[in-house]
This record gives C-alpha cells, structure tokens and sequence, in this order.
C-alpha cells in the first residue's frame, strides 16, 4: 500500500510539474509529509531526487520541440549559475534549521509554514497578474541573483523551486506560462544538482531504502516525459488554469502540515 501511494504521489506529481514548470516536488513534499510514510528528512532527499529527474528528462524532450519563443542561452546560464549558488545555500541553512531542532520532524513544520507563504502569495499574484505591470529585467548582476534566491528556495524547502519561480519570471521579466515553464525548470535541474552533490559531500544522506529511491526516480522521469508530451498539447491558458487548482490544494495541506507537526 505505502509503495502504491508514493509511485501515484510521484507519478502525477512528476508529470503536472513538467507542465506547468513547478518542478513536481512542491506537491510530492507536502503529501508525502502529510502521509507520514516516510521521515520528513528522508522525504526532503528523495523528493530532491526525484524533482532533478523530473527536471533532466523534462528539459531534453523541451529542448528537442520547436517553441513560439527563442531560448535565451544567456539568460538560462546566468540564472542557472544563480541556482546553484542558491541550491547550497539553501542545503546548508537546511542543515542549519535541522541541527537546531530537538525533533528532526519539527523542520517540516518550518518548511511547511515557509512554502504556505510562498503559495498563498503566488496564488494572489497568478489569479490578478492580467492586472499588474510586469518588468523586463536585463541587468546580469540581477538575474544571477535572482538565480540565487530561487535556489535557496528550491533546495531549502527540497520542492525544486515550484510556484516562486513562476511568479518570478512572470513579473520581473515578462514571460508567458510556457516560457516560463521552461525557464523554470531549467533553474530547477541546476539548484538541485549543486544541492545533492552538496548532500552527498557533507555526508547528510538520511535513511532510506534503495528501492524506494528507484521508484521515486522512476517515477520522476516517467513523469517527466508524459509531462512534457502534455505540455505541448495544450495552450497557455489551461496551464494557468492548472496551475491555479493546484496552488489551492497545496495552501490546505501544508496548513495540515503545520497542524500535524507542531
């Protein structure tokens, strides 16, 4: 039963975060935590894993398909050489947040309460951003420190970057959905890399069964692919659409996080 529950978790979050660019383990994260299958920090590694497979099929097979939009090589290596500065900050301030706790568990509720901010206020921007202006950032020093904060975030709360890197690239530089998508995971795939290898450095690996790790993986790249596939099949409008439900459902599980863990 607990194997059916994290492949239909990982799966189906595998493949809505290869659409709409939210990495997957914004929702693997906070279900996992709510189902108490696994330690929370057994939960943040794997879902870690799984995320950058999601991401690394996801961004080949984009790659690959022709976009109403040029990929902006210059812009994608700055921002990603942000994440992964982000991507081990964020693994250190983890460790940081995890060493202070009596009850390793306790960091979920942290993490929980950080990533109910992030959504509620990325729910607000998304359903009002046809009324707000947005940027057309151009300076280096900026994106890469937008990269920066991205991948704290990202590695920090062990989702891949979810919800924040869309509204980010929204606003502070004009994207659409789908643009915005890719960009996203692209900052993803990195700040997760640089966060893993900084895990596997510091020796910080947390308990686990091997197969556990394969499925989730598997699960990660599979999702990736049909993801993807979706993502080109449908328009702009059905990813915000998308986008918008799941943020719904993420703000009430991560205030049964909060609840739970407390």
């Amino acid at each position: 039963m607990e194997t059916l529950i994290i492949f239909l978790v990982c799966f189906f979050s595998s493949v809505v975060g290869a659409i709409c660019g939210i990495g997957g383990g914004v929702i693997i994260k906070p279900v996992l935590d709510a189902t108490g299958i696994l330690e929370v920090t057994t939960v943040s590694f794997l879902s870690g894993c799984t995320v950058l497979s999601m991401s690394v099929v996801s961004l080949y097979k984009n790659m690959k398909l022709k976009h109403t939009f040029a990929f902006d090589k210059r812009f994608a290596t700055v921002i990603a050489l942000g994440g992964v500065v982000g991507g081990l900050v964020g693994k250190s301030l983890y460790q940081g947040v995890l060493a202070c706790m009596d009850d390793t568990s306790r960091v979920g509720a942290v993490q929980a309460a950080v990533l109910l901010v992030l959504t509620v206020g990325t729910l607000l921007y998304t359903v009002n951003k046809a009324r707000i202006k947005t940027l057309q950032v151009q300076n280096t020093v900026v994106i890469f420190l937008v990269g920066v904060f991205l991948g704290i975030l990202s590695s920090f709360l062990s989702i891949g970057g979810g919800p924040i890197n869309l509204v980010a690239l929204f606003f502070l530089f004009s994207m659409e959905s789908k643009q915005a998508a890719m960009y996203s995971i692209y900052i993803i795939m990195f700040s997760q890399i640089s966060s893993l290898i900084s895990t596997l450095a510091k020796g910080d690996v947390p308990e686990f069964k091997p197969q556990t790790l394969l499925l989730m993986v598997a699960c990660g790249i599979l999702g990736g692919f049909a993801g993807s596939t979706v993502n080109k099949k449908i328009d702009g409008k059905t990813v915000d659409r998308l986008f918008i439900g799941l943020m719904a459902v993420i703000i009430v599980i991560n205030i049964f996080n909060i609840y739970r863990y407390m």
